[in-house]
């Protein structure tokens, strides 16, 4: 866990609005992503971002208004990597490539936080009296949408281009996105099966979904 933050010295400088919300972020999705949800308090939360409870409330409505942010934004840095490597790439094959190998490129707290976005998604399905909540639950869901229709987009043209077979282009991205989340209901940094090896069989069966062949592996040079 990060470690408490001492804030008794007055002569220390004062972080901005701005990083301290990302400071919460950051904690609260490591303690999500470690200790679960529903296990966590808000008040430990607090405690190892080096604020008081209630200071929690002038960022985060609640712990729920916290999660969905945190949702939110880890759907956002998805779409945002899929839009750029699609568009750096012609051929889209290249570009189903580099975005799977992208998919892989993880830090402990971005596993942390795909194993989150699986746990809590059924969450984003149940409507919320307080308006900054639902606010927070609708951006999340649109977003996830969103997602899912420019992943659908993407295939679809690529069938219209025939580098990859005609399918039901909708469907094709709900399974490819189904199977590389199913990794993080199981997958654990530091555990038994190394991330470099959970990235080497799930691409290749991801773009066998698709119809995609993969890259022949290079050719290692005689001694």
């Amino acid at each position: 866990m990060p470690a408490r933050r001492n804030t008794s010295r007055t002569d220390a400088p004062r972080a901005s609005s701005r990083s301290k919300r990302a400071d919460i972020l950051t904690v609260a999705t490591e303690f999500f992503g470690r200790e679960g949800y529903e296990y966590t308090k808000w008040a430990d939360v607090a405690a190892s971002v080096g604020v008081g409870s209630t200071a929690l409330y002038h960022y985060f409505e609640s712990k729920q208004h916290c999660l969905y942010v945190i949702l939110d934004e880890a759907i956002a840095h998805f779409r945002e990597r899929f839009s750029e490597l699609t568009a750096a790439h012609s051929d889209p094959v290249d570009a189903l490539h580099a975005v799977f190998a992208d998919c892989f490129e993880l830090s402990e707290h971005d596993v942390l936080r795909n194993r989150l976005l699986v746990a809590e998604q059924g969450l984003l399905s149940t409507r919320r009296t307080s308006p900054r909540e639902e606010q927070a639950r609708q951006a999340a869901r649109a977003r996830t949408r969103d997602l899912e229709f420019e992943y659908a987009a993407f295939l679809s043209n690529a069938m219209k281009q025939g580098a990859i077979p005609p399918n039901d282009a909708r469907m094709l991205a709900r399974a490819v996105l189904g199977l590389y989340n199913s990794i993080w209901t199981w997958y654990r940094p530091h555990g038994i099966v190394e991330l470099e090896r959970v990235a080497e069989f799930y691409v290749e069966r991801m773009l066998a979904v698709i119809g995609a062949s993969p890259r022949p592996a290079p050719e290692r040079l005689a001694a």
